[in-house]
């Protein structure tokens, strides 16, 4: 490597050190929106080459005005972590080696990483030992996985081959969700052909988990020769309420082909967290389970964990096979037989990295940390008259209107000026939701290195704009 090369290098180091040592004293959200972006960038195609440094420079002068404080500790506007450094830096190196992971022999650095990180992950979030893990973008693609393997397994039950002959002709599945489901999971039934509109939805209680006597109902009406995919939540994304596995698995099990897939996206590390385990309390009896490395883990963007106690149908799912890619030995794990891609990017590095620097005990204590300052940040607001916390702050996710007891129609319209106002001053970033026909501030508390004072912070910016918005 030539001096250029080790300055263009050096060059992006000290340009991540600026924005990463400037997150807490510049506005938490992006000065320019997406049309002023587009500006930003917009220019003809270059007709000839340029430096590398001097791209670099340029390339952060215009993506700054349009980069959000999401690696900072008072973004609280999605249920995303904070890119932590040791996690970045791993991320940096995998970049440099150049790998792809897309099987054990071209890269077996990557491949053995990604399944000593697998069995932790398993350790910690307690799920049975020999399931089966895929590395990939986000819970998103993990719930596809998920359910391309559950897709393959019902079926297969009734003598049908869907990764061979496809869905055509082949017999129903009934899906049964929960009302408020997760909008990626309805993208992964509809990316699997099985549709977003024909699924059975169940009833849920005021915090969005399923009651189980809705149910139990839903299961009865599932002929017994009829496949069926249970797809239940740990973690609604709104309220942080969990699905209540132990009561509702007794109703799938009593069925002969019943598979129970746990979007836990983020809920699912509640049970890396002795103080919060009892939220998950008989998520290790589904089948299947997804969750992301770049929420509570901290890892940067992208990294997701399909997570499958039939390694069997998981892997006939995904398997990618060609002549010229390498067969499996005995004892071997090949990464691009549990994921829909063949060259992707080596994940398992970043979060071998991630679980290495925390350990059990950082995590357990991140989690708890999370959940604690989340109920004394709703304790602040709900003392102020005219605020309603909207949800019982069980984990991480707290939801808030203003207004009091006016209409619903004025409490929206404060609401949003609330949050207009509070975004435009940007000392903190959350954003609006609707939430069972109000709209609401939401706040995730999940950034990892996010203090009680982030959460001081963040109650006097929102007390604050509701101040201003009343009077």
């Amino acid at each position: 490597m030539g001096s250029s090369d080790r300055d263009v290098f050096a060059r992006a180091a000290a340009h991540a050190i600026a924005f990463r040592q400037g997150l807490a004293t510049r506005l938490q959200r992006p000065e320019h929106g997406y049309a002023e972006a587009l500006a930003d960038f917009a220019g003809p195609l270059p007709e000839t080459g340029a430096d590398g440094r001097a791209i670099l420079d340029d390339l952060v002068d215009r993506a700054t005005p349009g980069l959000h404080a999401m690696a900072g500790t008072r973004f609280f506007g999605w249920v995303i972590g904070s890119s932590h450094p040791v996690g970045v830096a791993a991320d940096w190196m995998t970049a440099a080696w150049g790998q792809n992971a897309g099987n054990h022999a071209a890269a077996p650095a990557a491949a053995a990483c990604e399944g000593v990180a697998a069995q932790w992950l398993l350790e910690l979030l307690d799920l049975p030992a020999t399931a089966s893990v895929g590395f990939v973008t986000g819970a998103t693609v993990a719930n596809f996985v998920a359910l391309a393997a559950a897709r393959g397994a019902v079926l297969r039950r009734l003598g049908w081959d869907v990764e061979a002959d496809g869905l055509f002709g082949a017999p129903p599945i009934r899906v049964i969700i929960g009302e408020e489901a997760h909008s990626t999971v309805f993208s992964a039934l509809q990316y699997l052909g099985l549709g977003q509109a024909r699924v059975t939805k169940v009833a849920v209680d005021k915090e969005g988990a399923m009651l189980p006597e809705a149910f139990a109902e839903a299961m009865a009406a599932a002929a017994d020769d009829e496949a069926v995919i249970a797809i239940t939540q740990a973690g609604q994304i709104n309220t942080g309420a969990f699905d209540p596995l132990p009561a509702i698995l007794p109703s799938a099990r009593r069925h002969s082909n019943c598979w129970v897939h746990v979007d836990g996206a983020f809920g699912l590390w509640a049970r890396a967290c002795p103080d919060r385990a009892f939220l998950a309390n008989g998520i290790e009896g589904a089948d299947s389970w997804a969750t992301d490395g770049h929420k509570w883990l901290q890892t940067p963007y992208d990294c997701g964990f399909a997570i499958v106690r039939d390694a069997q149908a998981h892997r006939r799912a995904m398997t990618i096979a060609a002549s010229y890619l390498p067969a499996v030995a005995e004892g071997e794990r090949d990464p691009s037989h549990y994921v829909p891609e063949l060259s992707r990017r080596a994940r398992g590095f970043a979060t071998f990295a991630m679980i290495r620097h925390f350990g059990r005990a950082g995590i357990a204590e991140m989690v708890g940390r999370h959940c604690r300052l989340a109920r004394q940040l709703a304790d602040a607001l709900r003392a102020e008259p005219g605020v309603a916390v909207m949800n019982d702050v069980v984990l991480n996710q707290l939801i808030v209107r203003f207004g009091g007891n006016r209409s619903r129609e004025e409490s929206e319209a404060l609401t949003r000026k609330t949050i207009a106002t509070l975004q435009r001053e940007g000392r903190i970033f959350a954003g609006g939701a609707l939430w069972r026909g109000d709209w609401v501030l939401r706040i995730s508390v999940i950034s990892g290195g996010t203090s009680e004072d982030d959460i001081d912070v963040a109650a006097e910016a929102i007390l604050e704009a509701w101040r201003g918005i009343r009077s």
